[in-house]
């Protein structure tokens, strides 16, 4: 069956950088795209990077543009989101989406916290 698995969460300071790494698996994965999403407390789940299955990137709201970064390894089957110049708006954690046939797949997410 479909499994997502995120890695790669932690605490950081601002202006810190960090990479999460999206593991997929149980579809074909070159035939997908993927999403990151981050939920911060209180708020809604919002998307922050995607990336089409020919590595096409798209997504990026303004609040990440120019910060964060979006790929995929196909033979690795995992998609990463770099993230650089972190904000402590930045908190919060962080998910990875993939739809196959129609249904959404979600990892159980990493979380990413920047204090000082």
């Amino acid at each position: 069956q479909v499994q997502v698995v995120e890695s790669g969460g932690g605490l950081v300071e601002p202006g810190g950088s960090l990479r999460l790494s999206c593991e997929a698996t149980g579809f074909t994965y070159s035939n997908y795209g993927m999403r990151w999403y981050r939920q911060a407390p209180g708020k809604e789940r919002e998307l922050v990077a995607g990336i089409t299955s020919t590595g096409i990137v798209t997504d990026y709201p303004d609040s990440v543009k120019g910060r964060f970064a979006i790929s995929r390894h196909s033979h690795k089957k995992k998609v990463y989101l770099q993230m650089n110049s972190l904000t402590l708006e930045d908190t919060a954690v962080y998910y990875c989406k993939v739809r196959v046939l129609d249904r959404d797949y979600w990892g159980q997410g990493t979380q990413v916290t920047v204090s000082s």
